[in-house]
């Protein structure tokens, strides 16, 4: 129906004709130079190394320094995606942040990080989304490039999650890592990024969540009682929960993701899961029935789960050492606090 309005017709508004295809151009990462041993997080909880690495496949992980910022971090990530894409940063036209561990509620990270790149007056925004901020960011860049919003789009995942993990905790202690990726998505001659499957269940938010709401720490600071002494607010999981969900209904999505590419698992060069723990991994490489070919991200064992950051982490690691071809098909997956999922098939820079 052509819209109307009373004595004057409603002109129609200028809108994109043709879609454009886009793709990944570069990778950036950035780890934090402190690393922490299993044996030093077990000074804090009744485990040992051996336990450690037996359930979740950790070693080591990264931890930020005190006045080291996730803002810090992704831009030392950014730089490094920015300038392996071959672009100047004017060049860039949106920031997309991927983070829950920003610790102000305003303003966003990303504006921040557009300016210290010299990026003038992009639009820039954080998104919440977990371990699958990433994936959700790459669709978001990929829609805006494919519209012609933009040409040329910065993800960033980025975690200082030390900063949110209660070191007495055993069930999550163990866990987490700090850390940066960044990709920049651009203009293509061909699709580099399939289509995504994402999605939510909004009934699971106790799976997954911050231990307290900021609200209560109001009521805590105003209690003489507390003597100054605040607990800060710290991530917990319910994690034989997280492990059968991700196995089970997470591989699926895999699945589905492959065939929404048109293509198959023969068909990978790379399996880029998020890096939550190895045994998750494993089960989703059976139930992939991944060709013994493919390589498969394996990069929790030395950076732990740095959540946003932890696929483009380990990709351009994968990268970086050779690990996976430059130009090569690789499946990547993110799933996490929500509980929230996305997937979709990318061309590595």
């Amino acid at each position: 129906m052509t819209p109307t309005r009373p004595g004057r017709p409603v002109p129609t508004l200028t809108s994109p004709q043709t879609l454009r295809h886009a793709r990944i151009l570069g990778l950036g990462g950035y780890r934090p130079e402190r690393v922490v041993t299993n044996e030093e997080i077990c000074r804090h909880i009744d485990s040992s190394d051996e336990w450690i690495q037996q359930r979740s496949g950790i070693v080591t992980r990264r931890f930020a320094r005190p006045d080291e910022t996730v803002v810090d971090m992704a831009e030392a990530a950014s730089r490094q995606a920015v300038d392996r894409a071959g672009i100047d940063p004017g060049q860039i036209g949106a920031v997309i942040m991927a983070t829950v561990t920003h610790p102000y509620q305003t303003p966003a990270a990303a504006p921040e990080l557009g300016h210290r790149l010299g990026i003038p007056d992009p639009a820039a925004f954080d998104i919440s989304a977990a371990c699958a901020g990433y994936c959700h960011g790459i669709s978001l860049a990929n829609d805006m490039v494919r519209a012609g919003t933009v040409d040329h789009v910065l993800v960033v995942g980025v975690e200082k999650l030390s900063d949110f993990t209660d070191k007495h905790d055993r069930g999550s202690a163990f866990i987490f890592g700090d850390g940066a990726g960044a990709a920049v998505v651009g203009v293509s001659e061909t699709p580099g990024i399939g289509p995504t499957l994402w999605g939510s269940l909004g009934d699971k938010t106790d799976v997954i969540t911050q231990r307290e709401p900021w609200t209560e720490l109001r009521p805590a600071m105003e209690d003489p009682s507390h003597h100054g002494e605040i607990a800060w607010p710290s991530f917990v999981m319910q994690g034989q929960t997280v492990f059968r969900w991700a196995v089970f209904s997470m591989a699926q999505v895999a699945i589905d993701t492959v065939a929404a590419a048109g293509i198959t698992t023969d068909d990978l060069d790379a399996f880029v899961p998020h890096q939550a723990n190895m045994r998750i991994t494993d089960a989703m490489i059976k139930a992939l029935k991944l060709p013994a070919h493919v390589p498969v991200a394996r990069d929790i064992a030395e950076t732990g789960n740095t959540s946003a950051a932890s696929i483009p982490l380990a990709m351009s690691r994968m990268l970086d050492e050779r690990e996976a071809p430059h130009g090569g098909l690789a499946l990547q997956i993110g799933f996490g606090a929500g509980l929230v999922y996305a997937a979709q098939v990318v061309v590595m820079p």
